[in-house]
C-alpha cells in the first residue's frame, strides 16, 4: 500500500491521519479538505468561539509542528466530486484527480436548511465559517433572535446569544426538544434551562416562512431592490421574521436553524458505495469496497450514524487499523456518549436509552421543573439493570457511572450511585 487517502480534513479525518501514521503506515498521506481551513474542533462554535472566550488559535487541532510530522500532502478548499466504482481514484474540483491505494471517508454532515433561508441575517453553524458570520452580525447589534430547533446546536446557541444580551427564542416542532436522547421526562427537565437562562421556547409548532425586507442601504424601485452606487454584491433582502404555522410572527435580526445535519455523501453518487443516511459500513467501519473505510459523521456503522465528537474521535483507530490489515480484524464497541453546554450547566449522557427505559433521578433533584442547584443524576433502568445514565453539573459520579457501564457493569450497584 503505497498511498492513503483521506477525504475530509474535518476531526476524524485528522484522528485517522494521526492513526495511518502511528500503526506504522510510512507511504504518501494525501489529505482533502473541502474548507480551505486547517482541522479545528467544533463544539466551540456555538459557545466559546462565538462569545469571544476562544479565538481560532486556540480552536485548531493542529499546528505546524505536528502537520509536519505527519508528512501528509493537504489539498485543502478542494472538493471532492467523484470516487470511481473501484474505490481508487478521487475526483476533485476542477477535473484533477487523486491515486489512491486506500481511502479514508471522513467528509462529515452539512447542516439541514430551511427553504427561502437565503436572505441575510439567517445562518447554519456547522463550520468556522458560518461561526464567523454569526458573531460578527450579532456584534453589529442584532437585537432578536430567534433560533429553529432546540437541538445541542440550537440550545448551545440560544445560550450564546443570551449571555451576549439579546432576546433570544427557541422555536422546537416537537413537543419538547431532545426526547429522541433522553426521553421526555428529561427532556422536559432539560428544557427548563431555556427559562432559566432567560430565552423563550416555543415547542410543538412549525415554522411556516421566513419574512424578508430589502437589506439597510438599498432602495426599492417597485419590486426591485436597486444598491447604491459603488456598492459591492448581489440585490439582497434580510430577515425581519419568522412566521410560525399558527400565523404569529416572531421579530427576527438574525435567524439560526438548527435542524439537523445531512451527511456529505452527494460525491459518492454512482460509486459502488451502499448509501442510506451515510457511507454503509461493518462493524468495524469497512464499506463494501476492499481498502475503504468511512469515519465520523458520514459513516453509518453497524446500522448506527453518531454525530457526536466521541464517535469521530474513537471510530478512526479501529478503521485504521482494518484497513491496514485489508479486512475486518476489530470492531467499535466503545459506549455512546455526548455532552452539551447551555445557560452555565454541562449536561452529559453515556449509553444505549430505549423508549422503554424507565428513568428515576439518583442524586440531587428536580426543582421546580428545572434541575436543582446542586445539579442532578439520572439513571435510566431495564429489566433491572442501568442501561444509560444522564447528568447536569454533577460531572464525578457521571464519570464513574460511565466507567462502570463501559465496561458492563451496572454503576447503581458497582458504585452505589
Amino acid at each position: 500500500m503505497r498511498t492513503v487517502t483521506v477525504v475530509g480534513a474535518s476531526l476524524s479525518g485528522l484522528y485517522a491521519a494521526r492513526e495511518l501514521r502511528a500503526q506504522g503506515f510510512d507511504g504518501r498521506l494525501v489529505i482533502v479538505g473541502e474548507e480551505p481551513h486547517r482541522p479545528y474542533d467544533r463544539p466551540p462554535l456555538s459557545k466559546d468561539f462565538l462569545t469571544g472566550r476562544a479565538d481560532e488559535e486556540r480552536i485548531a487541532l493542529t499546528d505546524a509542528e505536528e502537520s509536519a510530522g505527519l508528512d501528509a500532502e493537504w489539498l485543502l478548499g478542494v472538493r471532492a466530486r467523484g470516487l470511481d466504482a473501484r474505490g481508487r481514484t478521487v475526483l476533485l474540483d476542477g477535473g484533477r484527480t487523486v491515486s489512491t491505494d486506500a481511502l479514508v471517508i471522513a467528509t462529515g454532515a452539512s447542516a439541514r436548511r430551511l427553504p427561502g433561508d437565503d436572505l441575510a441575517g439567517v445562518h447554519t453553524l456547522r463550520t468556522l465559517d458560518d461561526a464567523r458570520a454569526l458573531r460578527d452580525e450579532l456584534a453589529q447589534g442584532a437585537r432578536h433572535v430567534v433560533v429553529i430547533g432546540g437541538g445541542f446546536i440550537g440550545a448551545e446557541t440560544a445560550s450564546s446569544c443570551a449571555a451576549l444580551g439579546h432576546d433570544v427564542t427557541v422555536v422546537e416542532a416537537a413537543p419538547l426538544p431532545l426526547v429522541p436522547h433522553l426521553g421526555p421526562e428529561m427532556a422536559a427537565v432539560c428544557a427548563a434551562l431555556h427559562r432559566r437562562g432567560g430565552v423563550g421556547l416555543i415547542t410543538g409548532i412549525g415554522v411556516a416562512r421566513l419574512h424578508g425586507a430589502p437589506v439597510t442601504g438599498s432602495e426599492v424601485t417597485g419590486s426591485e431592490i436597486t444598491w447604491p452606487p459603488g456598492t459591492e454584491g448581489p440585490p439582497s433582502r434580510a430577515v425581519t421574521g419568522v412566521e410560525l404555522s399558527d400565523g404569529r410572527v416572531l421579530p427576527a435580526d438574525s435567524v439560526i436553524v438548527g435542524i439537523g445535519a445531512t451527511p456529505n455523501t452527494g460525491w459518492l453518487a454512482g460509486s459502488a458505495l451502499a448509501l442510506h443516511d451515510g457511507v454503509l459500513c461493518d462493524d468495524g467501519c469497512a464499506t463494501a469496497l476492499p481498502q475503504v473505510v468511512a469515519v465520523g459523521d458520514v459513516a453509518r456503522v453497524g446500522g448506527h450514524r453518531a454525530e457526536h465528537w466521541t464517535s469521530a474521535t474513537e471510530q478512526p483507530r479501529v478503521a485504521v487499523r482494518n484497513l491496514l490489515a485489508g479486512r475486518t480484524v476489530e470492531t467499535v464497541r466503545s459506549l455512546p456518549y455526548f455532552w452539551s453546554d447551555q445557560y452555565g450547566s454541562r449536561i452529559q449522557f453515556a449509553g444505549r436509552r430505549h423508549v422503554s427505559d424507565t428513568v428515576r433521578i439518583a442524586e440531587g433533584a428536580v426543582e421546580d421543573g428545572a434541575p436543582g442547584a446542586d445539579g442532578l443524576l439520572a439513571v435510566y433502568e431495564r429489566d433491572g439493570r442501568t442501561t444509560a445514565v444522564l447528568s447536569v453539573d454533577r460531572p464525578r459520579p457521571f464519570m464513574r457511572a460511565r466507567r462502570e457501564l463501559a465496561r458492563g457493569a451496572d454503576p447503581v450497584e458497582s458504585a452505589a450511585l
